[in-house]
């Protein structure tokens, strides 16, 4: 007789096994509530050069201006909505930009390297380096509340933490895990306009979503958002940027399956658009913002190249 333990365990991989055959099933119907975004501009290569990129990670954007974590290179790029490079920054104080975050005309570059996050004005004058009193460990994101106060993902900590500017510690979030507000690796953190907040749970491959008080609400990612990866709608094999529209909208950077998914607020999934293929390894987009036309501006990590993409009107 087989004991329950093992029965229980059959039952959840032959669960796993049913789901993963409908998403494959689906995958062949288009799913899409909305038509995918068009590519309509591309600009950057590798190198050092001004304009070029050598693994470039996060990007922000202002009503005129696009920011880019150009990593390796230890610097911010600036250009114009069309791609012409503008000016360029942080070389004397960046170790490993990423996930970028612009408010109140102030830019917050998280350091991987260096554990701390940097503020620059946007014309790129030095302002502060801010680090939680309690330190932190890698941190991949950063997003700013109309307070001023911060929410980092603490990727190497395992944690969401809020702090004030000064580094006091308000809250943090999470540990090791995969239950309800725990994490493996957070990436990015993106704040609704309500003071809610989701998380790019990067290694969970799933968002989790927490209300204005910081209560756990909702994950999704996978079937019922279990930390199981995959290439099918809704499922996402590390989730590295996240990006909100002003209606609600989250956009997620599907790094390994190199993609970007749109969902509503609840999670539900919208739609799904990627670049053209390329031949080897993907690993493309990996970094995410939005401008208040709705335009979707992304970064190739692989192509080392800046992406612009326009939502498509239904007929």
């Amino acid at each position: 007789m087989i004991k329950f333990g093992k029965w229980l365990g059959y039952s959840v991989i032959a669960l796993v096994a049913i789901l993963g055959i409908l998403a494959w099933i689906g995958g062949a119907i288009n799913w899409n509530q909305e038509p995918p975004y068009d590519l309509v501009q591309t600009w950057g290569e590798k190198g050092s050069a001004m304009g070029q990129f050598n693994d470039p990670t996060g990007i922000a954007v202002t009503a005129d201006e696009v920011f880019v974590s150009d990593a390796r290179n230890n610097r911010i790029q600036v250009f114009d909505k069309q791609g012409n490079f503008k000016r360029a920054f942080g070389q004397d104080r960046l170790g490993r930009p990423m996930n970028l975050a612009i408010a109140k005309g102030k830019l917050y570059v998280p350091d991987y390297f260096k554990d701390v996050i940097h503020v620059f004005a946007l014309a790129g004058g030095y302002q502060q380096a801010i680090t939680a009193e309690d330190g932190f460990d890698s941190p991949g994101g950063v997003a700013v509340h109309s307070d001023g106060t911060l929410l980092v993902a603490d990727t190497y900590a395992q944690r969401v933490v809020h702090i004030k500017p000064d580094g006091t510690v308000l809250k943090t979030w999470g540990s090791a895990g995969i239950g309800h507000g725990e994490f493996s690796y957070p990436t990015d953190v993106a704040i609704r306009a309500d003071g809610g907040f989701y998380v790019a749970d990067g290694y969970n491959d799933r968002i989790q979503q927490f209300g204005p008080d910081g209560q756990f609400l909702r994950k999704w990612g996978g079937p019922f958002g279990l930390n199981i990866f995959g290439p099918f709608k809704g499922w996402f094999t590390t989730v590295t940027s996240l990006a909100i529209r002003p209606e609600g909208s989250v956009f997620a950077a599907d790094f390994y399956n190199d993609r970007i998914q749109k969902f509503s607020a609840d999670g539900t999934f919208l739609t799904v658009f990627a670049p053209p293929r390329q031949a080897g390894p993907g690993h493309s987009e990996i970094g995410l913002a939005v401008d208040g036309d709705g335009m979707v501006y992304s970064v190739n990590f692989r192509a080392n190249r800046i992406e612009r993409w326009r939502p498509v009107q239904r007929p």
